[in-house]
C-alpha cells in the first residue's frame, strides 16, 4: 500500500476514522478558540495584518521575550520553508530520524543535505556523533527536533546547549523544533527557549496545530536568536502569513496556560498505558515523552488496522528507518482502548 507523506489524510475516506497518525491534542481545541474564531468574523471581509503585530506581541508576552524576534506563519512547515530560502545554506546536516520537511526544504533551497541518523541500538538517544559531525563537516546550517519526529525523545537541554556552542564554533545556525515540547512534562529540563536572546545562531520553531489542535486553521511560528535573523526570514514570507482567524485563535489560545498543564497530565497518563499495552503485545517500543508513541512491529499493520477504520503512521519512509517502524498518537482513554484492543486481535491471528 502506499505510505502518507504525512498523518492526518482522513479525506480520503468517506466515512470517521479513528485518526492516529496526526499527533494532534486529545483533548481537542480549546473552546475560547473557536469563540474567538467566531467573534472576529466582521474582521474577515479586510486583508490580515501583514506584520501580524498582535499575534506576535501575544507570542512574545507568553515567552518572555521580544516581538522583533518572531516570525509567523502558515504553520511550522511554511517557517522551515521560508527559513530555508531565507538563508540558502550551501551544505546542511538534519538529525534524524526526523520530519522529511527538513530536506524537502532544503532541496528547495538548492542545499547539499546529509544525515546523521541517531543509533536504533541506543534507543535513538542523542550521542556526541552529531557534534563531532558539525565540527568535521562545515555545515551552515543543521536541523533537530526535540521531542524528536517520529521517536518522541527529547534531548537533554545540557546536550543541546553542547550541540549549540559546537555550531557557534563552527559558523552554523540551528534550526531547533520544538513543536512538540510543550506536551513534555519538566520541559525545563529540555528546552532552552528561555535563553533564546543569548543564541544568536538559533532558531526555535513552534506551533498551535499540536498543543491547540488548530491543524486546520494553520498557525506556526520561530523565534530567531538574533533579531538579524528574524528580519531576514521576514522578509521571504509572503504578503499575509497568516488569516485574521489564526491570529485571533492564536491569541485566544495563548489565554489559557491551564489548558496545556492539564494537557501535559493527561497526555502522560494515556502515553504510559498506551506504552505498556504496546509492550505487552510484544511490540518493541520506544521511551517517548511526546503525545504520541514510536515502535517496530515484525508484521505489517496498515491494511488490518485500516480494516476497523484506525490510521496509524508507517515511518518507513522517514530517512534512516526500514520497514516496521510506525508511530502512533495518544489519544483518548477510549480511543486508545480499541487501538490496543484491536491490535491485540491481528497479534493473535
Amino acid at each position: 500500500m502506499k505510505i502518507e507523506k504525512h498523518g492526518g489524510n482522513i479525506y480520503k475516506y468517506d466515512h470517521k476514522m479513528y485518526d492516529f497518525s496526526a499527533n494532534l491534542n486529545p483533548l481537542g481545541m480549546p473552546e475560547v478558540v473557536k469563540q474567538a474564531v467566531i467573534d472576529h468574523m466582521n474582521e474577515y471581509e479586510s486583508y490580515p495584518d501583514p506584520e501580524c503585530r498582535e499575534i506576535r506581541r501575544a507570542i512574545a508576552d507568553y515567552h518572555g521575550t521580544e516581538p522583533e524576534r518572531i516570525c509567523c506563519g502558515n504553520g511550522a512547515a511554511d517557517l522551515i520553508f521560508r527559513i530555508a530560502m531565507a538563508f540558502r545554506p550551501k551544505k546542511a546536516l538534519i538529525i534524524g530520524p526526523a520530519f522529511s520537511e527538513y530536506g524537502e526544504a532544503l532541496e528547495l533551497a538548492g542545499s547539499e543535505i546529509n544525515y546523521y541518523i541517531l543509533k536504533e541500538e541506543n534507543g535513538f538517544q542523542m550521542d556526541d556523533g552529531a557534534r563531532n559531525e558539525i565540527r568535521l563537516g562545515k555545515y551552515d546550517m543543521v536541523f533537530l527536533c526535540s521531542p524528536a519526529n517520529p521517536t518522541g525523545v527529547p534531548v537533554q537541554k545540557e546536550q543541546v546547549m553542547a550541540l549549540v556552542y559546537t555550531c557557534t564554533q563552527a559558523g552554523t545556525r540551528m534550526i531547533l523544533d520544538e513543536c512538540f515540547m510543550e506536551f513534555v512534562m519538566g520541559e525545563e529540563e529540555y528546552s532552552i527557549l528561555p535563553e533564546i536572546s543569548k543564541l544568536s545562531h538559533v532558531i526555535i520553531l513552534k506551533s498551535f496545530t499540536k498543543i491547540f489542535a488548530m491543524a486546520g486553521l494553520r498557525l506556526g511560528y520561530c523565534i530567531c536568536g538574533s533579531t538579524e535573523d528574524a528580519e531576514a526570514v521576514r522578509l521571504c514570507m509572503q504578503s499575509w502569513p497568516v488569516s485574521t482567524a489564526s491570529a485571533a485563535a492564536g491569541i485566544a489560545a495563548l489565554s489559557q496556560p491551564d489548558f496545556v498543564d492539564e494537557t501535559k497530565a493527561y497526555v502522560a497518563l494515556q502515553r504510559e498505558s498506551l506504552i505498556g499495552g504496546l509492550f505487552n503485545l510484544g511490540f518493541r517500543v520506544y521511551p517517548s515523552r511526546a503525545n504520541y508513541v514510536f515502535f517496530h512491529s515484525d508484521i505489517p499493520l496498515d491494511e488490518p488496522l485500516l480494516e476497523h477504520d484506525i490510521l496509524i503512521r508507517n515511518c518507513s519512509n522517514y530517512a534512516g528507518l526500514s520497514q516496521g517502524y510506525y508511530r502512533v498518537a495518544v489519544r483518548t482513554e477510549e480511543e486508545n482502548q480499541y487501538l490496543l484492543q484491536v491490535l491485540a486481535d491481528i497479534v493473535k491471528k
